[in-house]
């Protein structure tokens, strides 16, 4: 086998598909400490800035405090109706608050609300004292389930983000939560679009959701807000425009001011700056390849579905793709087989690496076409041998 590479530059002019090669076109300039933005719907990442260094994350991380809440849901082991008790532990947190006490029995749907609108670090204990007895325990819990959906520079300490040494998570991280809650989680992410929960008409004045682009009209939708002296201000956020959604995380900014600024900006370069292309409409051949030991001797390469990529959207070139396979292709070949990858160069953007199929099934060849292959193979190692070693007499170049 060997590889092939087909340019087909001209297939994707006639779609209209254009790249851009110039950084300008998408640079993006930040004050926050760490960042990571993402394109959810083509999972495209558009920005990272110091994304897999673990910081402090403050109240961001109650984010995977609800990812456990979430499974346990899901699970069967509690539901939304179940209440939990109320330690004086719980009860004598600190910071941002639900303001429970031992007398009250929220169900997981009112400490759900209390995290995410509230930031209540009480409403977190409590999660964590009813989901697995101790807070201790519970983040231990954490840890093990952060290796396992591939955090790797995530380790906690406590449920509510509470200021600790042992208490760090990265902007990738958190944006690979934050995915996950919306993708795994639909039933429960309208929660995070929810702008004030007055739990029990305690504190009016503290009902509010702290998220500063909720209220702006450009799609956003949740996730969390962030700080401590320590941390900075940070925020894990989601916005839909059109067929697209973004995620994106900040750290380490230094307002509320500065967070919902930059914030708003990450959003509108997000969009305005990108914008989702079809390249290849679903069946459309790309290029045939060679088969070998078949009973047909090429087999066509197109693609499984409608193909979409982000592009930037300004400073555009033509683009140049690549069909990418190792050939010949050995016989038995079954439609829709994964046989090779359409290769979009966008400039200084990660290359989009996108399936093509196997547009029929190609038996493996009887007698006759396997004989023929052999005598092929002969010939053309009869034809072109290999070059023998020159005489030691031989002048040298």
């Amino acid at each position: 086998m060997h590889h092939i590479l087909s340019r087909i530059s001209s297939a994707i002019l006639a779609l209209g598909l254009l790249v851009a090669s110039a950084v300008t076109a998408f640079a993006f300039e930040t004050n926050a400490r760490a960042a990571w933005v993402y394109d959810l719907t083509t999972e495209t990442l558009l920005l990272e800035k110091q994304a897999d260094v673990p910081l402090p994350p403050a109240s961001m991380s109650k984010l995977m405090t609800l990812n456990m809440l979430f499974e346990a849901l899901r699970d069967g082991r509690v539901t939304l109706d179940t209440r939990f008790s109320v330690s004086t532990r719980a009860k004598e947190m600190g910071g941002s608050t639900m303001f429970l006490n031992e007398t009250d029995r929220p169900t997981v749907e009112e400490l759900i609300q209390g995290i995410i609108v509230l930031s209540g670090n009480d409403a977190c204990v409590t999660v964590a004292e009813g989901l697995a007895g101790t807070e201790d325990n519970f983040a231990r819990l954490m840890n093990e389930r952060a290796r396992e959906i591939g955090m790797l520079n995530s380790t906690f300490a406590n449920a509510s983000g509470w200021p600790n040494p042992g208490q760090r998570m990265s902007t990738e991280d958190l944006g690979i939560l934050a995915s996950r809650l919306i993708q795994e989680f639909p039933e429960y992410y309208g929660y995070f679009g929810q702008l004030e929960f007055p739990y029990d008409d305690r504190a009016p004045q503290n009902r509010y959701n702290r998220n500063p682009l909720l209220k702006l009209g450009i799609g956003a939708d949740g996730l969390k807000t962030g700080h401590t002296n320590e941390a900075g201000y940070g925020l894990v956020g989601s916005a839909m425009q059109g067929n697209r959604r973004l995620v994106f995380v900040l750290a380490g900014l230094t307002s509320v001011a500065e967070r919902a600024q930059e914030a708003e900006r990450v959003v509108n370069w997000g969009f305005r700056q990108f914008s989702k292309k079809t390249v290849a409409r679903a069946g459309q051949e790309f290029a045939r390849a060679d088969v070998w030991m078949g009973a047909e001797t090429s087999v066509g390469l197109v693609a499984p579905e409608d193909l979409s990529v982000l592009l930037p959207a300004q400073n555009l070139q033509d683009a140049v793709a690549t069909v990418v396979y190792s050939g010949p292709l050995e016989a038995p070949i079954t439609q829709g087989d994964k046989v090779a990858e359409l290769v979009i160069n966008r400039g200084d953007m990660a290359e989009a690496r996108l399936p093509l199929v196997a547009d029929r099934s190609i038996a493996r060849g009887g007698f006759g076409p396997r004989l023929r292959t052999s005598f092929n193979v002969l010939r053309d190692k009869i034809l072109t041998p290999e070059a023998a070693p020159a005489p030691t007499n031989a002048p040298t170049q």
